[in-house]
Formats: structure tokens, C-alpha cells, sequence
């Protein structure tokens, strides 16, 4: 069975396949389950919230080791 998929494939020309792709990537969009506004709302902020956090816990390891050095090298 899978043979004759790979042979009905390579039958296929370049455009062929590139026309046969989009129509497969379009099909599988179309079973996508989209978030809500709601929950993208609620995804964005989660996302923002521990991009802060991130940069909080850098920005204080930078300060802290910049103190250290100093303090190290004079």
C-alpha cells in the first residue's frame, strides 16, 4: 500500500507536489481547534508574566555577579 502511494508521488511533478502540499497543509488547518479570545487572553498573559519573571531572575544574577566582580577585581 505504501508503495503505491510513494509511486503515485513521484508520478507527480514539482508543481504538482507543491499544489498537492498546500492542499494537504489547508486540510489540516481546517482541524485545527482555535483558542477563544478568552484564552488566548489568558495564554498571553501567562506568557508575559513568566517572560518577566525570566528577566527579573537574569537581571538580578547580573547584578549580583557585576557586584561580585567588583568586589573580586576592585
Amino acid at each position: 500500500m505504501a508503495d503505491k502511494t510513494a509511486q503515485n508521488v513521484e508520478s507527480l511533478g514539482f508543481f504538482a507536489r507543491i499544489i498537492q502540499f498546500v492542499k494537504q497543509v489547508i486540510s489540516e488547518l481546517k482541524k485545527v481547534i482555535w483558542p477563544t479570545f478568552r484564552e488566548w487572553k489568558t495564554y498571553l498573559l501567562v506568557v508575559l508574566v513568566f517572560v518577566g519573571a525570566i528577566m527579573l531572575y537574569t537581571g538580578l544574577l547580573d547584578l549580583f555577579f557585576g557586584w561580585l566582580s567588583v568586589l573580586v577585581f576592585g
